[in-house]
């Protein structure tokens, strides 16, 4: 029988570790459990709020009402073209374990996604990207549950409203649907992306130009800069890079030769989050219980007690510093609750 918990610790399911409880927590695996977890929500007039993996989420307060975990698992073929498969892959599925599922197939179009925390359902919320590759350019389709209907439904990609870091259910739909599974279209003849960092050189030390070294590489780059949720909580990059005009680049070149900004447009640049704030002083600096990684300055992380509070005051005092200092607000990639 399935049954929804009261009062639950989230600890568990954010990667920052921040201690909060969920006045009632459901854990569903199936459409059917999701949508039990709707009804019961509604007929006692709880607010919903869905986590998946919780890898991109600051929790600053306990949850009124059903927070509700999609964990439906499955990684389905559903079509077989010339030169591509089209899987549906449940929203619970772990991501790089999807990732390393396509690299064992020799399936392109996710190795440079991969050593990525959370779970596949959260991919097209955050339009997850690295490495010069976005979840847009693999996903087909959406599959959610309309909470306020009850019904099922279905975003193509062009629905999905995908932007940097950005998509529809991060805006008009924010709360409003459950994704269920997400459709991502694979290639059987990959073309590599290896222009972006030092991909190339790092691909080059494992041999071979393939999916599985390209994998190799981004794990030992992430790995070797962003810290272990298990060793020390952290949401992996807080900040968004921000973009700037080219006449505001310029004249940052100018002030700072060292500055790698990448040209997106005849007149936008975006400009390293993490070069700003480790030119702010922040790379390292430790307040109180948290702090920003000495590794990489894009990631603030819980030394062991932090409450939420105390990394948004730390995020908040970052932005203010970085705003004087460049003119530039920084946005967080993070979603504070």
């Amino acid at each position: 029988m399935f049954v929804i918990k009261k009062d639950i610790s989230l600890k568990p399911f954010n990667t920052f570790g921040i201690e909060a409880k969920a006045e009632y927590f459901a854990r569903a695996n199936t459409i059917e459990k999701i949508l039990y977890s709707i009804n019961f929500a509604s007929y006692n007039k709880l607010p919903i709020l869905i986590i998946g993996g919780g890898s991109n989420i600051l929790l600053t307060r306990n949850i009124e009402g059903v927070v509700v975990n999609p964990t439906i698992q499955g990684i389905q073929l559903q079509r077989d073209k010339p030169e591509s498969y089209i899987f549906r892959v449940g929203a619970g599925v772990v991501w790089d374990k999807f990732v390393e599922f396509a690299v064992q197939n020799n399936l392109g179009g996710v190795e440079n996604l991969s050593h990525i925390p959370g779970c596949v359902g959260a991919a097209p919320i955050q339009n997850i990207g690295a490495y010069g590759v976005e979840a847009k350019d693999t996903i087909v389709k959406v599959e959610g549950i309309d909470i306020a209907s009850r019904k099922t439904v279905e975003f193509t990609n062009a629905d999905c409203k995908f932007g940097y870091r950005d998509s529809v259910f991060k805006n008009e739909l924010k709360g409003k649907v459950i994704i269920t599974y997400v459709w991502i279209e694979l290639s059987k003849k990959p073309q590599f992306v290896l222009d972006y960092g030092n991909l190339v050189d790092e691909v080059k030390k494992y041999g071979d130009t393939n999916l599985q070294n390209i994998r190799k590489a981004v794990i030992a780059i992430r790995s070797s800069k962003l810290p272990d949720p298990v060793e020390i909580g952290n949401a992996g990059s807080f900040f968004k890079n921000p973009v700037v005009s080219a006449s505001k680049y310029e004249s940052l070149a100018a002030e700072y030769p060292d500055i790698r900004g990448f040209n997106i447009s005849d007149d936008e640049y975006k400009v390293p989050a993490g070069w700003l704030i480790e030119k702010a002083g922040w790379k390292g600096k430790r307040l109180g219980n948290c702090g920003v990684h000495d590794k990489q300055a894009l990631v603030l992380v819980n030394f062991g007690d932090a409450s939420g509070i105390e990394i948004l005051e730390l995020a908040q005092k970052i932005q203010q510093s970085v705003k004087e200092k460049f003119g530039i607000h920084l946005e967080p990639e993070v979603n504070v609750l």
